[in-house]
């Protein structure tokens, strides 16, 4: 290596810093949350870094000192940093703080730098440092980013709770290798879940219930081992002792299906379980995000084909977690969004399993963002419905009376393979049979599709197109926009533009095709109306609000 890695304690010591600008700003924000007294020297400071200084302390640590540089500020400090545009100046502090004995940064200066600020990722107490040795700050940049993304930020609250406990640990728990287990367990265990979940306080009691078992397991081990034969009821205690404490569920929902959308929480709980319960909907790039040797078991359920019932997989999930096993129930989207997620729940309930329950983006948000169309638009949708193409025991949803208001859009789950009976059920409920309607099949992924249409078309487009499941169907005028907003994968897309659907979109403008009369009337209606509002919200000073019903 080509420096050694030390951390400073700076509570409460002097750092002076040469410079007021904004190079001077960064590093006295990162050396103000260290508890350092900073000193600024400089001609003038900028507001920035004064409020910095003047929020932070209320005792008056931090100074200002409105001069040019001056050797005699150097008395008393831990360490200096360098940060004027001064090339010549930068070289005179590099040269006295050396003097003195006293460690130095100029910034973006590596040949005179004693020390390097590296990029933090800061769980208090626990803090990480990268550094490239000054060769690509950048690149230390982009690691501490992706470090973000895999550490919580109840770590530092762990550590913290570990503190705490620390010196009740050594009295109870005599050996070092007794203690490194302990600390094992509640690290890799429900105590640290508790912690991420928020659950402080019964992190806490976890934690001393974990050692009180501890503690006395060693001291019923110490009599025992002084006994030749033990009784029945000494052995049943025993064995009693030694049982597997209760595993934990973790129910998370993978998205649907790019790996990059996945929440932090989900990553993190995939890589830390014994086994994984997944289902048909999971990609294979997520499925690869779970540690390596976790048993990995498919529970998915396709229209009439399903590997497990849900009543097996909720025997699964608790016969796992009582086995002591830590069991992710990997779900496609978000469990709760017609995953059956509030079923397995209320299964790990009766059988008092403690569990989490991880959200995902569900398919609706992420095929609508992806096919670049707005669920909802000022101008063509107030509202949104989530709706399952199939019910319980996989009865259709007839409901097509609910599904006829112009100024709402409707997403179909599972509805691609009943789209006759969808589109047909719409029209003779009263729906239009021009209404827009889009197909998105694999959304999210590198083969996604998009098939554009009307609700009196798309059966005959899709018969040509057959995009292939998974796909949900997006009904309603904001399909319209997908032609102008498309931006995912657009070289896949099948949608059906031709002239009628230029026409019909007033939003193209600029297009090839010449809008018709009425087109046109509309466009200026609707620009009229645009101007009206934005001259009544000046007038009224108004804010605009966004109102999902």
């Amino acid at each position: 290596m080509n420096t050694f890695p030390l951390f400073f304690k700076l509570e409460g010591r002097k750092v002076l810093i040469v410079g007021g600008g904004d190079v001077a700003l960064r590093k006295a924000d990162l050396l103000s949350r260290a508890g350092a007294c900073i000193m600024i020297l400089a001609p003038s400071i900028c507001a920035e870094l004064q409020a910095l200084l003047t929020n932070d302390s209320s005792d008056n640590k931090h100074e200002l000192i409105y001069e040019n540089y001056n050797k005699t500020y150097m008395t008393g400090s831990r360490v200096i940093i360098a940060a004027t545009d001064d090339e010549a100046l930068n070289h005179q502090i590099h040269a006295d703080a050396t003097e003195l004995n006293i460690p130095v940064n100029v910034v973006d200066t590596p040949h005179l730098c004693d020390f390097i600020f590296p990029a933090i990722v800061d769980r208090n107490p626990i803090v990480i440092g990268i550094s490239s040795n000054g060769k690509a700050p950048v690149l230390a940049r982009l690691l501490r980013a992706r470090l973000e993304t895999l550490i919580p930020q109840g770590y530092g609250k762990l550590a913290k709770l570990a503190g705490e406990f620390r010196h009740e640990v050594k009295a109870k728990i005599p050996t070092l290798t007794g203690r490194r287990q302990f600390w094992e367990r509640a690290f890799e265990g429900q105590v640290s879940e508790l912690m991420f979940a928020g659950n402080e306080t019964q992190a806490a009691a976890q934690l001393q219930a974990d050692l009180n078992h501890t503690a006395a397991q060693i001291s019923k081990s110490a009599e025992l081992s002084n006994v030749q034969t033990l009784s029945l009821q000494e052995k049943n205690e025993v064995i009693q002792s030694e049982k597997q404490p209760v595993g934990e569920v973790y129910i998370v929902g993978a998205g649907p299906g790019d790996p990059e959308l996945l929440t932090f929480k989900a990553l993190r709980l995939m890589q830390q379980a014994d086994i994984v319960f997944y289902d048909a909907l999971v990609s294979p790039q997520v499925l690869d995000l779970c540690r390596r040797d976790a048993d990995k078991v498919f529970v998915g359920k396709k229209r009439s084909n399903h590997a497990v019932a849900q009543l097996g997989i909720n025997e699964l999930l608790v016969n796992a977690a009582k086995e002591g096993r830590r069991v992710v129930r990997l779900k496609g989207g978000d469990p709760f969004i017609f995953g059956r997620g509030g079923e397995e729940i209320e299964s790990l309930r009766t059988h008092h399993i403690p569990y989490q329950v991880v959200p995902g983006i569900t398919a609706a948000n992420a095929a609508a963002s992806y096919a670049g169309i707005p669920l909802t638009h000022r101008d063509h949708s107030q509202s949104v419905r989530f709706v399952t193409g199939f019910l319980k025991a996989g009865a259709p949803n007839g409901n097509f009376k609910n599904f006829l208001n112009t100024d709402e859009t409707v997403v179909f789950y599972m509805g691609l393979h009943s789209l006759a009976r969808l589109t047909e059920g719409l029209i003779d409920a009263g729906r239009a049979a021009d209404t827009p309607i889009a197909i998105v099949s694999n959304a999210s992924m590198t083969n996604q599709q998009v098939l554009t249409g009307t609700i009196g078309t798309i059966v005959a487009l899709q018969e040509q197109a057959q995009l292939p499941t998974p796909a949900l169907l997006i009904m309603g005028d904001v399909v319209a926009l997908h032609h102008d907003l498309a931006w995912y994968n657009v070289n896949h897309q099948q949608h059906n533009q031709n002239v009628s659907d230029t026409d019909e979109n007033w939003l193209r403008g600029g297009s090839a095709a010449t809008p018709k009369e009425d087109n046109l009337s509309r466009q200026q209606a609707h620009a009229l109306s645009m101007v009206a509002n934005v001259a009544e919200l000046k007038a009224a000073d108004s804010f605009e609000q966004l109102v999902i019903g």
